[in-house]
């Protein structure tokens, strides 16, 4: 009883500073919280894949093979097989990391017309009560929206909030690319925000493209927005812990081993964790290397740009392994900073990413504000992003001394 006791109090901890930092509609996140359910399973489809024997040949099961076998295999196939895939398979092709990139674009725009419809079909149905009517059209919407021409979907999966990555730019022919992975409510409904923009994950990953390019015209670049795993949902439980992290490190490595064979970028995809995408990002560290170090790589490491962090789930930037560098940056309006930064039984995720003894790059993120301020115009932290994701490390913007 004391244990559950301590947990319940912890918890209140965590959620109660932030709160009280962002009161209002954080609260109202906070009372409202539920537990999400991870997804780790292939897509809907898999089953009925690996058991389809049709085609003269196994196929390979999407829950064991790797990225590079998976690209060995798309390589092999006909047109004709290709074609017959993207229409039986269209969730399972969509999101097979190592699958050609037009190829995957092409199953999701299959599998998005067919879970538009089947959410307008949802919304005409008497049977259902009003509210579920209501996010039926909701949902029909927000898929409609993803299908308007030039939108580039690498993965998407209809499950319980709905899992969506997208990319900007040309992934196939980049120098330069870079992985957007997002924090809490990021999902379907709030991939691609009209009204502010910047909160959601297509927001950054827009505003992120457009400084490339104002910094280097011509560039060749790509920018990946990653919403691959379920987010904590407001600043309950879920937000305190690294439960969800904990699946979605695997789903972001496999991400990565999948651009391995697909793309041809000059040095490993630079990864930008917003809030507790950090969590994921700092899960995932270890094993990054051998995930994102195509063949001809000569040693590169991987940036890890982390801002808005609640921490990383370790004590130290030396606990994420060799692999990577870290960039870290908060400004001092966002709320994530009255969060206790330790890890007690399980609750917590550790140390400051920017403190001065954790060991990381500091950044300057002045003139953003708050916890959803980073890609705003003009701001030193969208400057400095895409510095990093140019390679140009001479020309970040670091922090004014303390005083």
């Amino acid at each position: 009883m004391r244990r559950r006791r301590w947990k319940h109090v912890l918890i209140g901890a965590f959620a109660g500073a932030a709160v009280l930092a962002d009161a209002g509609a954080a609260a109202a996140q906070a009372a409202a919280a539920t537990e999400q359910l991870a997804i780790s399973t292939p897509p809907a489809g898999s089953a009925a894949w690996v058991e389809d024997h049709s085609y003269g040949h196994d196929l390979p099961d999407p829950a064991t093979t790797a990225p590079a076998a998976a690209a060995e295999f798309f390589d092999r196939l006909s047109p004709a097989e290709t074609d017959r895939l993207v229409a039986v398979y269209p969730l399972v092709v969509g999101n097979y990391d190592g699958a050609p990139l037009a190829l995957r674009y092409r199953a999701n725009r299959v599998a998005l017309a067919a879970e538009r419809d089947h959410a307008r079909a949802r919304a005409a149905d008497p049977k259902l009560d009003q509210d579920q009517r209501a996010l039926a059209v909701s949902r029909a919407n927000d898929v409609q929206s993803l299908l308007a021409t030039g939108r580039q979907i690498l993965a998407f999966d209809p499950r319980g909030r709905g899992l969506l990555t997208e990319v900007w730019g040309d992934l196939g022919t980049a120098d330069r690319i870079a992985v957007l992975v997002p924090g809490s409510d990021a999902d379907l409904g709030h991939f691609d925000q009209a009204v502010e923009p910047l909160r959601s994950p297509a927001g950054m990953a827009r505003a992120l493209y457009e400084e490339e390019h104002r910094q280097a015209p011509g560039s060749r670049t790509a920018v990946v927005a990653w919403t691959g795993y379920v987010t904590p949902s407001g600043l309950g439980p879920d937000a305190v812990t690294s439960r969800l992290a904990d699946v979605g490190a695997p789903r972001l490595r496999r991400l990565l081993a999948g651009l391995k064979e697909t793309t041809r970028p000059q040095a490993p995809p630079a990864l930008f964790c917003h809030s507790y995408g950090s969590v994921v990002c700092g899960t995932a560290a270890p094993d990054i290397p051998r995930a994102a170090a195509s063949p001809t790589d000569t040693g590169g490491v991987t940036d890890m740009v982390v801002f808005g962090s609640p921490g990383m789930g370790v004590e130290s930037r030396s606990e994420l392994g060799g692999g990577v560098r870290v960039w870290a940056t908060r400004n001092e309006t966002d709320w994530i900073g009255n969060v206790p930064y330790l890890e007690v039984g399980g609750l917590g995720h550790g140390a400051d990413p920017t403190s001065v003894d954790f060991g990381s790059e500091r950044l300057s993120s002045a003139h953003s504000s708050g916890h959803n301020g980073y890609f705003a115009t003009g701001t030193d932290s969208l400057y400095n992003f895409a510095a990093v994701a140019l390679g140009r490390d001479q020309d970040v913007l670091r922090p004014a001394p303390e005083a």
